[in-house]
């Protein structure tokens, strides 16, 4: 016993913060870690998603809320699903407002669909308290299980093309074209030439594995651009903005509409499944999987993301959702919530570089959407190509969203034509009662609204 303890007290690079309770609330050394280690890998996973605390107020901003509000309401939202995630389900995952959820919030539900941005956090809102429920209850595993995979990988891909196109229209490297819909851009620009750059600055340090390539490609093409003349310095740190335009300001009342269904639910569908292909991706290289295949502390986890983001409309943001940057960490040595926690600190920290954050241009911020795109249209390698009555619905699912810049009317695309294939083909044990729910909801949608 003696020799196990000394073993376990070598690990501890740092004793004087390696204190009793914090052993208590992480078990640090069950997991093989320490706080040293925990604390640099929380620093890592801050620095790979710390550009959305850039990205988000931009976005947020072109839905008509005030963007000081916006950068505050990230971080705040981003912190405390940090820290539940963190202290509850002892997970080393940071959380933070979800790339595509956030383009859908602002330029489908507010921009195309008309909604302002106070009916929009409702549906954010609503949707987060029903994913809380199915978390609590076996429903959510009889609805993670009952649409198809090939639907599921082609949401996230759609969300990517969708987010894609966003990057590319704000950076002005899409313009509009009376003659053909869109056109390429004038690369000759400063603006569309610099979030080209910045792209393709992002793509090249990733792949050199160089540590916080966006962070590092955003801030340096924000120098470009001030040494252009583009940009204007306000300083780095001042007193956080009044997150005052945005607490509570949801508008619940407004989205018991029939039109807002196919929202909720989108934003519901991508948020649930987003969620967890993250987590079970983070359980596996952070050695959370147990010997008999089960996730330790999985529904803790799930609790946790789907409780940020009804807390997350609260203060303002589209939903909070856990971030895959988070495998990062992990590679540093994150295994226990303690890593979670420091990112939830140092998105507190953030609040206090709000002159910093409203420097950076859109189109910084575009190269890292662009970039954010193409990762995420990676999940259409995973479907079955082989197999028409697969593909062709998520061929739909993904394409129909930056077609019709909706989320929601892609997702209902794809599952009515998967519905029709797969009953057309005489394939109707395929075909789950939810889907055929979900089918004639989107059917009845199409129809009367």
């Amino acid at each position: 016993m003696e020799s196990r303890k000394s073993e376990a007290s070598s690990l501890d690079l740092s004793p004087s913060l390696n204190s009793r309770w914090l052993e208590r609330i992480f078990k640090l050394r069950l997991h093989g870690t320490t706080v040293k280690t925990e604390l640099i890998a929380g620093l890592t996973t801050f620095i790979t998603m710390a550009y959305i605390i850039f990205v988000n107020p931009n976005i947020m901003a072109d839905a008509g809320i005030d963007h000081g509000a916006a950068f505050v309401a990230t971080c705040i939202a981003a912190a405390l699903g940090c820290l539940l995630m963190g202290l509850y389900a002892n997970w080393p995952v940071g959380l933070a407002p979800g790339m595509g959820l956030n383009a859908f919030f602002t330029y489908t539900v507010v921009g195309t669909m008309g909604y302002n941005w106070e009916t929009a956090l409702g549906a954010v809102f609503i949707s987060g308290v029903l994913f809380m429920i199915l978390t609590l209850s076996r429903i959510r595993e009889w609805l993670l299980n009952s649409i198809p995979v090939s639907l599921r990988f082609a949401m996230g891909a759609g969300v990517g093309l969708f987010l894609g196109l966003i990057g590319l229209k704000t950076a002005g490297i899409i313009v509009d074209s009376p003659a053909t819909l869109i056109k390429l851009g004038s690369l000759r620009e400063p603006g569309p030439l610099l979030a080209a750059i910045c792209f393709l600055m992002i793509a090249v340090l990733s792949y050199h594995r160089v540590f916080g390539a966006i962070l590092i490609s955003i801030i340096a093409v924000t120098l470009a651009g001030w040494g252009l003349g583009l940009v204007h310095y306000n300083g780095i740190m001042s007193t956080p903005p009044s997150l005052a335009p945005t607490w509570m300001a949801m508008d619940i009342a407004g989205v018991f509409n029939v039109s807002m269904i196919s929202v909720v639910l989108a934003f519901l569908f991508v948020h649930m499944f987003d969620t967890a292909g993250t987590l079970m991706g983070v359980a596996q290289r952070a050695g959370l999987v147990n010997a008999d295949g089960k996730i330790e502390n999985l529904s803790r986890a799930l609790k946790a993301d789907s409780a940020s983001s009804v807390f997350g409309a609260v203060v303002g943001v589209p939903p909070v959702t856990s971030y895959v940057e988070s495998a990062a960490g992990v590679a540093a040595g994150g295994r226990t919530g303690l890593t979670a926690v420091t990112v939830g600190v140092l998105f507190i920290a953030a609040m206090f570089f709000a002159p910093l954050a409203g420097m950076i241009p859109a189109y910084a911020t575009a190269g890292a959407l662009i970039y954010v795109a193409m990762l995420m249209m990676g999940g259409m390698a995973h479907i079955n190509w082989d197999e028409a009555t697969d593909s062709i619905p998520a061929i739909v699912t993904a394409i129909m969203m930056p077609l019709t810049f909706s989320v929601a009317d892609g997702i209902a695309l794809g599952f009515i034509t998967y519905v029709v294939l797969k009953a057309g083909t005489g394939k109707h044990k395929e075909i789950s009662i939810s889907l055929y729910v979900l089918c004639a909801i989107f059917i009845a949608k199409f129809i009367f609204l």
